[in-house]
């Protein structure tokens, strides 16, 4: 009864501040402005289901996706072992499921999730090893310094001692569990195989039973053994629960709905800002204006801090993963620029998490007189971008950094008129001459005289 009241308070505990974490993430997102992305749902199911579970983009490179489907069904299907450890906490029983679906198929359960926390310990070594020891480029990059890069090891460490608990813990059992039956049936017609069956045990933890564990250890130090790798393992569990909304990794629940509310339009293709349209189109056509009812200007032109941007770009900005995809295939980063889009992404986060923290401290209408135009993301880095759109065709859950990148510098070139010479003589001659070139309208065709 005391560990199951003890169970009971380490849930509560981690559910209630897992959940008001969740919450403020939601409220932070909502601070941004609305967009319309509800239309076409059978294709936006069907991009869920492609890129988020099927994570269709991961197989650019085979050998990375298969590690990365092991480490992503290891934690989904997992989830229903941890279903029963958590009713086992709460009901003070063992092996709940067992008697409920029968040994025979209860043990076959119990080899699929202990083989698949091998293959998840097997990914996160490699894993390990490509960020730490061969150092993959993309994951050397000035932005994953301090926090950023400490944060893979460790939920990949985190990961793997979570299997290994996991892999004792059954080990012991199922130890615990012949022993006992040997004790009492001392002439026993089953074989091993048999008796692993018969108490639901798996096929690795029956394998490690006789390479690990001693007969010279006693049942009772196995049962403490076991009890111990059973809390660690829940509460190991409960911990990484409340440490995901912090991390990078909460891509893992975020991919599903970014995925579902993806932008539809075609790719490449810009939103314009209809009365800025209307400026463009009555200034060459003035005969169109009733074309255009209305004159009601915006408050404001682009984004200069988060909540400028739209819910979307925020959303995106949570769901980002950090894995360096989208900088990897930016020409701007690879020619030695400062522009990294995954920058963008994690920076976004970073000011919307602090304006989020000052609602909490200071309520909603506090200015901290910073932006994330100018105190984050600097003027170099998006002036960089040639908006090729190579970043939003890398990302494997289908994260925009351009519509960030794009709603920055519409606030930079049409609030502070803030404009290269270069570009402001191009504009300059669109106004004048309706060409880039610094000649008469008139004169355009000239070269084919020549």
């Amino acid at each position: 009864m005391i560990q199951q009241i003890l169970f009971v308070l380490l849930a509560a505990v981690a559910i209630y501040f897992f959940t008001k974490k969740v919450m403020s993430i939601r409220r932070n997102i909502l601070l941004g402005k609305d967009e319309a992305l509800n239309d076409q749902p059978k294709l936006r199911w069907r991009n869920m289901f492609i890129f988020a579970l099927g994570q269709k983009k991961m197989f650019n490179n085979p050998l990375v996706a298969v590690l990365h489907i092991f480490l992503y069904v290891g934690f989904v299907i997992i989830n229903i072992e941890i279903l029963e450890i958590f009713l086992d906490g709460i009901l003070g029983t063992h092996r709940l499921f067992l008697p409920i679906i029968g040994s025979s198929l209860y043990s076959i359960l119990i080899s699929c999730f202990e083989i698949l926390a091998v293959l998840v310990i097997v990914g996160c070594v490699v894993f390990l090893i490509r960020r730490n020891i061969t150092k993959v480029n993309r994951f050397t990059k000035p932005e994953l310094k301090g926090f950023p890069f400490r944060d893979a090891n460790y939920i990949l460490i985190t990961e793997i001692v979570l299997m290994s608990l996991f892999l004792t813990m059954n080990t012991c059992d199922v130890l615990i569990s012949w022993r006992n039956f040997f004790l009492l049936h001392s002439h026993t017609h089953y074989s091993l195989a048999e008796l692993n069956v018969l108490f639901g045990g798996g096929i690795i933890s029956t394998s490690l039973s006789d390479i690990i564990f001693s007969p010279a250890i006693s049942t009772h130090a196995l049962e403490i053994i076991e009890r111990t790798c059973w809390w660690l393992h829940i509460a190991g569990i409960f911990a990484f629960l409340n440490y995901l909304p912090y991390s990078k990794h909460l891509h893992i629940i975020l991919a599903f709905p970014n995925s579902f509310f993806a932008r539809l339009n075609n790719i490449g293709q810009m939103e314009n800002m209809p009365l800025i349209q209307k400026e463009v189109v009555l200034s060459f056509q003035p005969e169109r204006a009733a074309e255009f009812p209305g004159d009601d200007a915006p408050m404001k032109f682009g984004a200069k801090d988060v909540k400028d941007l739209s819910w979307k770009s925020l959303m995106d900005a949570y769901s980002c993963s950090e894995c360096g995809r989208c900088t990897a295939a930016c020409p701007a980063n690879q020619t030695g620029k400062k522009l990294s889009p995954r920058k963008i992404m994690m920076d976004t986060r970073d000011r919307l998490e602090e304006v989020g923290n000052n609602i909490d401290k200071h309520g909603m209408d506090f200015t901290d007189n910073k932006t994330l135009l100018g105190d984050y993301v600097s003027v170099e880095e998006l002036r960089a971008c040639t908006t090729c759109n190579a970043c939003v065709e890398q990302c494997p859950i289908l994260i925009s950094p351009l519509n960030i990148i794009l709603e920055l510098r519409r606030s930079l070139v049409m609030e502070d008129s803030n404009v290269p010479n270069e570009w402001a003589m191009m504009f300059g001659n669109m106004e004048n001459n309706q060409a880039p070139w610094k000649f008469s309208n008139e004169d355009r065709a000239n070269w084919i005289k020549s």
